[in-house]
């Protein structure tokens, strides 16, 4: 007569091999994979802290006076009126309207045609001529913008590009090797079975790409729509050498009124910058999944 033992740790109805906690009642491979790596966590509280701190200083800052700024302690009084001082200052009004109508059809103009150029390329891989439009374009991304800003603010002025629209189409242009290099591996992971059968109903290959392939790139086109709205929204050096008109000054130009070579009023400047920040943070606080799903779905095939 055989005698069976059992595992004290086993339940019935457990797999095999498989032993659970007696606090629990969880296999231990789940604790395991769900354990807390504290030493990740450390460094990414103290990492955390290189934002924290300084936006808690913008934030006292922008409620003291000028003779308490430059400190950590809490304003004595708490100068609400820095902000309506500001927003007079940079005439925030119309600034914020220049910098809207500019994100936003920068984001649009991007969104029409840069998905279609990476649709282009990736469906062609396998022609020189693709190979070397997708290499040119994502090393275009290693070049530093200050190599090329001059002969660009040169070139946009001789074509009378320097205004609103020339901004715009540089963004869309600029923006071109990132964006290919998010959207061309995401394109190349949807089946071309699905053209295939399009095809053979009579479908166009435009028809193809607005019917069912950009409806697909939905995550990608919303990373790159976040993307484009923050680069064009916070930047300051495309804005600077390309608008020659003071009345199209984006938010970021308005601001530089507060730099000054002998004083600056740090309250009201700081004031002006949380105004500026406010918005674009809000937007990217509930479209930071899409940035990073889109970016994860695109990096890989």
């Amino acid at each position: 007569m055989s005698v069976q033992t059992k595992n004290p740790q086993s339940r019935p109805g457990d797999p095999a091999g498989k032993s659970t906690s007696k606090s629990t009642g969880k296999p231990e491979k789940f604790r395991r994979d769900h354990n807390i790596n504290w030493w990740l966590t450390a460094a990414v509280a103290v990492l955390s802290l290189t934002i924290l701190i300084p936006l808690y200083f913008t934030i006292v800052t922008a409620l003291k006076t000028p003779a308490e700024a430059g400190t950590f302690a809490l304003p004595t009084t708490w100068e609400w009126h820095n902000f309506a001082d500001a927003s007079a200052k940079v005439n925030y009004p119309k600034a914020a309207l220049n910098s809207a109508i500019i994100t936003v059809a920068a984001v649009v103009l991007t969104l029409l045609t840069n998905t279609f150029v990476a649709y282009a390329v990736a469906r062609n891989m396998d022609k020189r001529f693709f190979r070397f439009l997708y290499y040119f374009f994502i090393a275009a991304m290693f070049v530093p913008f200050p190599v090329v800003m001059l002969p660009i603010a040169k070139q946009m002025g001789s074509w009378h590009l320097d205004n609103q629209v020339g901004l715009i189409l540089l963004y869309m242009v600029l923006g071109l090797g990132t964006n290919l290099f998010i959207a061309t591996g995401f394109i190349r992971s949807i089946p071309v079975s699905l053209e295939e059968a399009a095809r053979i109903d009579g479908a166009s290959t435009w028809r193809i790409f607005w019917q069912i392939i950009f409806p697909l790139m939905s995550p990608i086109n919303a990373t790159i729509a976040i993307l484009t709205a923050l680069w064009a929204w916070n930047d300051f050096l495309l804005p600077l050498i390309v608008l020659t008109d003071q009345s199209n000054q984006t938010i970021p130009l308005a601001q530089y009124v507060f730099s000054s070579q002998f004083a600056t009023n740090y309250p009201m400047a700081f004031s002006s910058y949380l105004m500026a920040m406010a918005p674009i943070l809000i937007v990217y606080v509930f479209a930071q999944k899409w940035v990073i799903g889109g970016v994860m779905r695109g990096a890989v095939k």
